[in-house]
């Protein structure tokens, strides 16, 4: 399987130059104030620039308007879009067509019933993304820590590509791989030292073993799930 990686969160020089050499794909930036992991423009564009192109760039934002959508358009120059609030169908298709980037919708999975959302936002993303719901008493939707449970996905095909997230790490990526056969992995708290601080030792062990799982599974050296 061809598997996508993707680093989340990042806000310094020293965290974004370890998820680009350890080839992630895509390198995410938060624009939301309660994150610990929010950017500003100025670090924001200076950041874009730093990646040259050597992945694709994810501005990820929650419920934003369309003014500060501009403002970080303007300033980090977003491969992809990815929506991680309450964002309706309208919405979502709005700022598809009015940026003309493609979006990632994010889904809060707890139960099986969740997966509903998926059918309605995959005829309008162009990728999907299932976190973990988030506590009642949560100030965010993301970078909680929090996984679900993954058989909900086992066999999943909501006609786009969907991307897994919500408390992954190294030492389990393996196995959240093996279970829902995602193409692809998103991971933000769990290469952290502190909520908000990367640490550049756990971005690079992170890559590895996701690679390392999805060669096994290519070669048939990872059972599927029963």
């Amino acid at each position: 399987m061809s598997l996508l990686v993707k680093i989340c969160g990042l806000s310094t020089a020293e965290a974004l130059d370890a998820a680009l050499g350890a080839g992630a794909d895509m390198v995410g930036f938060v624009f939301f104030a309660p994150s610990p992991r929010h950017l500003a423009f100025d670090t924001a564009r200076t950041l874009g620039r730093r990646v040259r192109a050597r992945a694709q760039k994810v501005a990820l934002t929650v419920d934003a308007d369309d003014t500060l959508l501009e403002r970080i358009v303007e300033s980090l120059a977003p491969d992809l879009l990815q929506l991680h609030g309450r964002e309706p169908p309208a919405r979502v298709a709005a700022l598809r067509q009015r940026f003309g980037l493609p979006v990632m919708k994010a889904i809060p999975i707890e139960a099986r019933d969740d997966l509903a959302a998926a059918t309605v936002y995959a005829a309008i993303a162009d990728r999907l993304l299932f976190d973990a719901r988030p506590a009642r008493e949560a100030t965010r939707p993301g970078g909680l820590g929090r996984s679900f449970d993954w058989h909900l996905l086992d066999s999943l095909d909501p006609g786009v590509p969907f991307m897994l997230s919500g408390g992954l790490d190294a030492g389990n990526v393996s196995e959240a791989l093996r279970i829902t056969r995602a193409a692809a992995v998103d991971v933000s708290s769990g290469v952290e030292r502190t909520p908000g601080e990367k640490d550049p030792d756990k971005i690079r062990a992170f890559v590895r073993a996701a690679r390392e799982a999805a060669a096994q599974l290519e070669r048939g050296e990872i059972a599927s799930p029963a």
